[in-house]
This record gives C-alpha cells, structure tokens and sequence, in this order.
C-alpha cells in the first residue's frame, strides 16, 4: 500500500511540486527543500524532507528546549488564548509563506518521496528528532522501535497541535497496538479533512 500510495500522492499533488518551489524561491532565500535527520523504526536515521518553511540559516536550538519542556512537564504548553500548541505560535523563524504550508500541512508532501524510499509508511507515528530522544523514558521509545513513522496518523487526526506531547506519543502506541489495515485506510481518509480544516496546525 506504501508504494502505490506514495506514487500515488505524488501524482495528485504534482501540480503543487511544480507551483510551490517557484513560490518558495521567490519570497525567500534558500533551498527549496528542507532537510532533517530524523529517527525512523529500529532507531535508523534518514533524511526527513519537506518544503521549507522557515528562513535560511536558522537553528534548532530554541525549538530543541521547547521540546524538551514538553516532554518533561507532561502537559501542552499553552500561548495567545491558552491553546494548546506542539509547535511554536508566531515563531520568528517562519516565512509568511512558510505559515501558510503549515496551515495547510502542504510543506508535508515531500514526505511522499521518504514513503517510495522505504524509510516511512503512509500512516505511522511522527519520526522524532535526535534532540528529542535525550528527554524519553522507556515508555516512549516504544514510537520508535514498533513501527515505521509515517506521514499522518491519529495525532494528525485528533487535533495535531491542540494536544501535548506526550498525548501524541499514546496516540501512536494506541496506534501500534490496535493496528489494522482498515485502520490505516480510516486514517488515511480523515487526513484530508484535518488538512482543510487546518485544526490545530499552526
């Protein structure tokens, strides 16, 4: 399903492959892609892509220490009007252009090339960052070990931003533990849902 679905996906969007590289080259400089070590199943690391969102040249640390205060303190962290949030609100790092592929979740479609590469699946947990592991108990590597990250899955379809860290991280072990095809098939169709809804992306 992960072949024919990546090639899929990748024909039905072509036209935003061919439309979002000359936008992204226009409104800000640097590459087109965005490139990230990320850690996939077993704890093999790959090359994570997307589009770029962010301006050339920044860093990971301000991103790093948010993380780990998630993951330590158990709970959403809360911004603006007190909603939850994953990623940083009003990050300074964002292109405008770069905002509204967030929103959108189009800065993801790249990702179609990771599933026809073979290091994620079309539905899967998130694949972690490096930095994140250094903050995990036993319990939350079990993301990692048990199965392959994917493109979208039930935080993306439960309210992405809206819950806590650790939140995300029971919804994928509830994802590996109730596993099943129509499962997937069920993820997978609510997805373009949560995209155009844009419910808890930021």
């Amino acid at each position: 399903m992960d072949l024919a679905g990546s090639i899929f996906g990748l024909l039905l969007f072509s036209p935003f492959f061919l439309a979002l590289p000359v936008i992204i080259k226009l409104t800000s400089r640097g590459p087109v892609f965005f490139r990230q070590e990320r850690v996939g199943e077993f704890g093999k690391r790959f090359t994570f892509l997307k589009f770029r969102s962010m301006y050339e040249g920044v860093d990971d640390k301000t991103h790093s220490e948010y993380v780990k205060r998630l993951i330590r303190e158990d709970r959403a962290y809360s911004e603006g009007a007190g909603r939850a949030v994953y990623k940083i609100q009003d990050d300074p790092r964002v292109t405008p252009i770069g905002k509204f592929l967030r929103k959108t979740s189009l800065d993801e479609l790249p990702q179609f090339l990771n599933v026809l590469g073979g290091d994620m699946s079309l539905v899967g947990p998130r694949p972690p960052i490096p930095y994140e592991l250094e903050s995990y108990g036993a319990w939350h590597w079990r993301r990692v070990i048990e199965a392959k990250p994917g493109i979208t899955g039930l935080w993306q379809v439960m309210g992405r931003s809206m819950k806590s860290y650790n939140d995300m991280v029971r919804l994928d072990l509830r994802y590996i533990e109730e596993w099943s095809l129509w499962l997937d098939i069920k993820i997978i169709l609510l997805t373009p849902f949560s995209m155009v809804s844009s419910k808890g992306a930021y």
